[in-house]
């Protein structure tokens, strides 16, 4: 079996390992599974407990289980295919946020950072992603009425979002909550620099290293990010290099040859016996 979720997939993990003691078990955790359900959902906890092998989506998430569990613990990074990077408009720096408006988001973050950059006529923010909590989207669509260097385009098709990450000059991810965003790894797969939150679920995926890095909610450290991908001239061009050197962590072929090592020491455990 394979579960994807600790606290979602709890009864149908209890029941698998109730009724096949023996067979193996693959838990796939996310973000809300070890940034928070782990830490005080007892039904996760008896997840991971139940597991054989505990599968994370980014480096760093190992650190987050309790020390005795981290031997079963893998990580598979997820993939996308490769895009080249589009044309960018040189009058202006285009940014770019892709992520549903939701708390675990950090929307607001965001936000703030557009509306002190209002002066900034060279600096222009794009915004996608649904109106998951009607008052964030509230909040986008009032902002954007006041400010048209701020746009909220609402949810677009995935392919019109691969473009925007394609022809914006960074991808801005300010998340409080992620497991390994798949908007990160598409920028990266795309060339494009991205600007983030210094959380484990971002830097597991960046680097532990990553130098465009703001404090989760610290809208004038992005908006100074912000400013300084414009102003600077060195900074975009060593952030492309660095997305360029991480890019092939997130091949669809380097994926599939990590679920295949996940599954293959379950179905070959050494002596016959449960790893």
């Amino acid at each position: 079996m394979i579960a994807l979720h600790a606290r979602r997939s709890a009864a149908s993990v209890a029941a698998w390992r109730a009724a096949h003691p023996a067979r193996p078990l693959v838990l796939v955790l996310t973000g809300t599974d070890l940034y928070r359900d782990i830490d005080v959902d007892a039904a996760a906890q008896r997840s991971l407990h139940a597991a054989d092998v505990l599968v994370v989506l980014n480096e760093r998430g190992p650190l987050q289980l309790p020390p005795a569990l981290r031997a079963r613990c893998h990580v598979v990074l997820q993939s996308c295919p490769a895009r080249r990077p589009l044309a960018k408009p040189a009058r202006h720096l285009r940014a770019l946020m892709v992520g549903h408006l939701r708390d675990e988001k950090d929307p607001l973050t965001y936000l703030r950072a557009a509306a002190r950059l209002a002066a900034r006529t060279d600096i222009r923010l794009d915004h996608v992603g649904a109106a998951l909590d009607p008052a964030l989207g509230a909040a986008a669509a009032a902002l954007a009425a006041r400010q048209p260097r701020y746009r909220w385009l609402g949810a677009l098709p995935h392919g019109a979002v691969r473009r925007r990450i394609q022809q914006a000059h960074v991808l801005v991810h300010a998340s409080r909550i992620e497991g390994g965003a798949h908007a990160v790894i598409e920028a990266l797969r795309s060339g494009t620099p991205v600007v983030a939150s210094a959380i484990d679920g971002n830097l597991g995926l960046l680097g532990a290293d990553w130098p465009a890095v703001f404090a989760p909610g610290d809208d004038a450290a992005l908006a100074a990010l912000l400013e300084r991908a414009r102003d600077d001239a060195d900074m975009l061009p060593a952030l492309q290099a660095r997305a360029a050197a991480r890019a092939p962590l997130f091949a669809p072929a380097a994926e599939a040859a990590a679920l295949r090592r996940v599954v293959d020491g379950l179905l070959t455990p050494p002596d016959g016996a449960r790893p």
